[in-house]
């Protein structure tokens, strides 16, 4: 049995003659919060984009809720890019709902769950809105709310909080301690120290594709 969210062993990726990724290792517990903590260009993408399959590892080893393909993993992951965008034109109930089935979730079940996290998360009002009408934070909210719409148990978020005005940034925040409340993994990426302090269990340290600290 692996006791760990996410693993990495000796992990390494280059892309021509730049080294991304160097004999990276670390070990995520199940239930934590988790923050890839570096400036930019550090790796932090690139490991995150590893764990998600869309880069593979030149060498090493990565292991996702305790299996060694992130495809075996698949249904029970939530990822947000830090290239975050919506379809604009369509209603926002109608999107998330839409990602749902993505997941393999019946329709009537995506949309009543959809539809039950946008109450939640305050965005009730803006369920038969089209997405055009949402301020950049609610947009950063609904594509939150996206990750979770099948109920996850590891989210993976790439700069969550890039471009969010102060008052968003402490939303952001408590939606990142709740899902922990809830009982899953939250790994997210930042270049910014007093992100991670606040709400981080342990934190990646990493500069130029090495690892300079790991721990709480």
């Amino acid at each position: 049995m692996n006791d760990f969210a996410l693993t990495f062993e000796h992990v390494n990726k280059t892309f021509g003659n730049v080294t991304a990724v160097r004999d990276l290792s670390l070990k995520v517990p199940p239930g934590t919060i988790y923050g890839f903590l570096g400036p930019n260009g550090a790796g932090k993408t690139t490991s995150i984009r590893m764990v998600m399959n869309i880069f593979h590892p030149d060498s090493g080893e990565i292991r996702v809720l305790g299996t060694d393909t992130t495809h075996s993993a698949k249904d029970r992951l939530g990822y947000l890019p830090e290239e975050k965008g919506l379809y604009r034109k369509m209603k926002v109930g109608e999107l998330v709902a839409y990602f749902g089935r993505l997941k393999g979730m019946p329709a009537l079940g995506a949309k009543k769950r959809a539809h039950e996290l946008l109450e939640r998360f305050g965005l009730g009002d803006y369920i038969h809105k089209r997405c055009e009408s949402l301020s950049k934070g609610m947009g950063q909210k609904v594509q939150i709310l996206v990750t979770l719409i099948h109920n996850p148990e590891l989210v993976i978020l790439d700069e969550p909080f890039s471009g969010l005005d102060p008052v968003n940034v402490e939303v952001m925040r408590d939606i990142i301690v709740q899902m922990k409340r809830e009982g899953r993994t939250v790994i997210f990426s930042t270049h910014v120290m007093e992100q991670a302090e606040q709400i981080c269990d342990s934190i990646l340290l990493i500069d130029k594709g090495e690892k300079v600290l790991d721990g709480p």
